[in-house]
C-alpha cells in the first residue's frame, strides 16, 4: 500500500513540477532571450502614456484650467508694469501693492473675456456677441486639426505631422482654388475634397512607414513637416507664386471657391464651421459605433492581443493615419478657403498643427470633448489679442495659459496631489469595501 502510494505521489510530482536527478522539483530559471506571453500582452509604453492622459476625470479637466489660470495670473502680476511701480511702497502703503495686483489680474481675465466671449461694453447685442463668432472661427481649424490627432492617440499613434498635413491639405485646395475655374458650388467641393485627400495621403506615408519597417510616426511626422513646409516654400517662389506680387504668395482664390459666409459680414463664420460640426459627429460615430472605430480602440489598447484576435494590425496603422491627415488636413483648407481671397504663403498653418495636440489631449482624445476644447482655446487666442490692446498684456501669456493646462493634463496625479483629490483606484477600493460591508 505505502508503495504504490508512493509511487502515485512521484507519478503527480512528474506530471505537475519539473523533476531534477535527485528527485527534488526543478527551479527553472527563464531564459531572458526566450520571449514571454506576457509582455507580448501588455499594451506598449505609448498606449499606456494615452490611456492615463485619457482616462482623466472631467474635474480633474476642470482643475487643471482653473490652475493654469492661477498661475497665469501670476505671470500676469509679474510682468505688469503698474504693478511693479507699486512695489517700491510695499513697506509704508502695503494696500496699495495689493490693490494694483488685483485690478491687473481682474482686468487682464476681464478683458480675456470681453475678447473671447461677450462684450458687455457694446451698446448693441450684435456687437457684443461679435467677439464669441470670432473665438469660434479661430477654433474651427483647431477643432478639426484636434480630431484627428485625437483619433491617432486613440489607435496607439502619435501624429506630430499636423504642421506638413494642414500644408499639403490647404496648399492643394488653394490652388483648385485660384487655377482651375469650375462652377459655383462643384469648385468649392472639388476643392476640399482635394485637400481632405492630400492631408490622408502626407499622412499615410508615416503610417506605411511604420507599419511595413516599423519606423516610428514621431520622428517620420516630424521630418514629413520640413519636407512640406520648405517644398511649399519652394512652390511659392516659382510655379505658385502670384506675378503681381514679390512676395512667395499664392494668387488670390475664385470666389467659387471660397466658404461662404453664414450671418453675413459683421461675424467671422462661414459654411466651414458646419463642415466642422460635421466632422465631429463623423468622428464620434467612427469612434464609438463603426467595427473600424473598434479596431482602431483595440489596436490602440494592445496591439499584439488586437493582432492574437485576428486585427490587421498593419492596416489598422496605415488606415489611422489616412483618416487622421485627412482631418488634419481639412483645417489647412479651412484656413485657405475661410473668406479669404488673398493668397496664402508657407506661413497659414499658424501652429495649428501643434496647439491641435493640445486640444485633443485637453478633450482627452473624445470628438465631443475636443469640440469644446478647440472652442476653449479659439477664446484663449480671441481674448488673448484684446487682452494685449487693452491692458497691454503680452500675446505670450496666453501660450503660457495653453502650455500650464497641457502641463497639467498630462500629469493628472499632479492635478489630484494639489487639490488633495483621492486616487481614482482609492475611490474604487473604498467603494468596493463598503459594497462588501453592505
Amino acid at each position: 500500500m505505502s508503495d504504490k502510494s508512493g509511487a502515485g505521489a512521484s507519478h503527480d510530482t512528474c506530471t505537475t513540477t519539473p523533476v531534477g536527478q535527485d528527485g527534488a522539483p526543478e527551479n527553472r530559471t527563464p531564459n531572458p532571450e526566450e520571449p514571454s506571453a506576457e509582455p507580448r500582452n501588455r499594451p506598449s509604453q505609448t498606449a499606456r502614456i494615452i490611456r492615463q492622459i485619457s482616462n482623466g476625470s472631467t474635474l480633474t479637466t476642470v482643475l487643471a484650467i482653473a490652475a493654469s489660470l492661477v498661475v497665469g495670473a501670476i505671470f500676469i502680476v509679474l510682468t505688469n508694469s503698474q504693478v511693479q511701480q507699486s512695489m517700491g511702497s510695499l513697506l509704508t502703503h502695503p494696500l496699495t501693492p495689493m490693490q494694483e495686483v488685483g485690478h491687473a489680474v481682474a482686468d487682464a481675465y476681464a478683458s480675456l473675456f470681453r475678447g473671447g466671449i461677450y462684450d458687455y461694453t457694446q451698446p448693441s447685442f450684435v456687437e457684443a456677441v461679435k467677439p464669441l463668432f470670432t473665438s469660434l472661427s479661430f477654433a474651427a481649424p483647431l477643432i478639426a486639426a484636434g480630431l484627428g490627432i485625437g483619433i491617432g492617440f486613440r489607435a496607439g499613434i502619435f501624429n506630430i505631422g499636423g504642421q506638413g498635413q494642414i500644408l499639403v491639405g490647404g496648399a492643394l485646395a488653394g490652388w483648385i482654388g485660384y487655377a482651375l475655374p469650375m462652377p459655383a458650388g462643384i469648385h468649392l467641393l472639388v476643392a476640399v475634397v482635394a485637400g481632405l485627400i492630400g492631408g490622408a495621403l502626407f499622412a499615410g506615408i508615416a503610417g506605411l512607414l511604420k507599419a511595413t519597417t516599423g519606423a516610428h510616426e514621431v520622428i517620420v511626422t516630424i521630418m514629413l513637416n520640413y519636407i512640406a513646409f520648405y517644398l511649399l516654400s519652394y512652390l511659392l517662389t516659382t510655379v505658385m507664386k502670384a506675378s503681381h506680387s514679390d512676395n512667395p504668395t499664392s494668387p488670390p482664390e475664385l470666389p467659387t471657391a471660397v466658404f461662404p459666409s453664414l450671418l453675413g459680414s459683421p461675424f467671422a463664420l462661414n459654411l466651414g464651421l458646419i463642415v466642422v460640426i460635421a466632422l465631429v459627429i463623423l468622428s464620434w460615430w467612427l469612434i464609438s459605433r463603426s467595427s473600424l472605430g473598434f479596431q482602431f480602440r483595440a489596436v490602440g489598447e494592445n496591439p499584439e492581443a488586437a493582432r492574437t484576435a485576428g486585427i490587421n494590425v498593419k492596416r489598422v496603422i496605415i488606415l489611422t493615419m489616412l483618416v487622421s491627415g485627412g482631418l488634419v488636413g481639412f483645417a489647412g483648407v479651412y484656413q485657405v478657403l475661410g473668406q479669404t481671397t488673398t493668397g496664402f504663403t508657407s506661413a497659414f498653418d499658424a501652429g495649428i498643427g501643434f496647439n491641435a495636440i493640445t486640444v485633443a489631449l485637453l478633450g482627452r482624445n473624445k470628438p465631443m470633448g475636443i469640440l469644446w476644447a478647440g472652442i476653449l482655446f479659439g477664446v484663449f487666442q480671441a481674448g488673448g489679442y484684446a487682452m494685449q490692446a487693452d491692458e497691454g498684456v503680452d500675446i505670450n501669456i496666453v501660450d503660457v495659459l495653453q502650455s500650464i493646462i497641457v502641463l497639467f493634463i498630462a500629469a493628472p496625479p499632479l492635478v489630484r496631489t494639489i487639490f488633495r483629490l483621492p486616487a481614482p483606484d482609492r475611490r474604487r477600493r473604498r467603494s468596493t469595501k463598503e459594497a462588501t460591508a453592505r
